[in-house]
């Protein structure tokens, strides 16, 4: 049976997952199964624009791989929270968010009542098709369901401290490529000015006793977000896994190309 996320980092151990989206099919996720060492991976809708039944396909194969997955989402459609969820993914994780108060509205959209405004249907996936009674199914989602929150832009960055105190965030996720760019250094990962918004996150998280993650771009760069508590690392992906084979394999046969 797959490992939860929030258990794997409730127990202070290190997530690794991978990304998936351009290239969504079992037989990649299968692969990277078979290749061992990732808990799971996350789907990336943002910007692939993942439909329904691609989510309810890939969560279908992370469970048969013990894997746990979450959707990585545009936090502006209400109803979508709620159909990834339904389709069987594990968690959320909203791009692009620009406040505390941002963030708190996306919570409230993945969680039901007392907490949030989620509307309830246990026709899906997470309420076993209607196999869960209604209080059971609320109650269960509410603690299980993972929710991250990407700081990515100056207005999550400037907030960290407030978005990792919120009761209903479990992560806080730094995106790199995104927050180099808001901070006018696009693509330096190793500026100072990135370093700077690392450690703010960093010493957010520890305040309020949540866990971090990140997209791994190079070792130096991972390593330091290591050692700054960084407890999820995005380490492959699917396009990128593609590349780098097709590589190898024109290394390996450089002299026939």
């Amino acid at each position: 049976m797959a490992r939860r996320f929030k258990d794997i980092l409730a127990a202070g151990e290190t997530a690794r997952v991978f990304q998936a989206g351009r290239i969504l099919h079992p037989v990649a996720i299968d692969l990277f199964g078979l290749a061992g060492g990732f808990h799971g991976f996350w789907l990336d809708q943002e910007h692939a624009g993942l439909t329904y039944q691609d989510v309810q396909l890939a969560a279908l194969a992370a469970r048969a791989n013990d894997f746990d997955c979450f959707v990585r989402m545009a936090p502006t459609d209400y109803s979508l929270v709620t159909q990834n969820l339904e389709a069987g993914a594990g968690g959320l994780m909203a791009a692009q968010i620009k406040s505390a108060a941002h963030a708190e509205e996306f919570v409230t959209w993945a969680k039901f009542a007392p907490r949030g405004l989620r509307g309830l249907n246990s026709s899906g996936r997470d309420a076993h098709y209607t196999h869960k009674p209604l209080q059971q199914f609320a109650e269960d989602s509410n603690r299980e369901h993972f929710v991250a929150i990407q700081i990515e832009t100056l207005g999550a960055l400037d907030q960290a401290e407030e978005i990792a105190g919120n009761d209903g965030v479990d992560l806080l996720f730094v995106g790199p490529a995104d927050l180099s760019q808001a901070l006018g250094i696009l693509g330096q990962m190793s500026n100072p000015r990135l370093l700077e918004a690392l450690d703010h996150v960093a010493a957010a998280c520890k305040k309020h006793g949540k866990p971090w993650g990140t997209v791994s771009p190079n070792n130096e760069y991972t390593q330091r977000c290591y050692d700054k508590g960084c407890r999820m690392l995005s380490l492959a992906s699917d396009v990128l896994s593609v590349r780098q084979g097709i590589e190898v394999a024109k290394t390996q046969f450089a002299k026939f190309f």
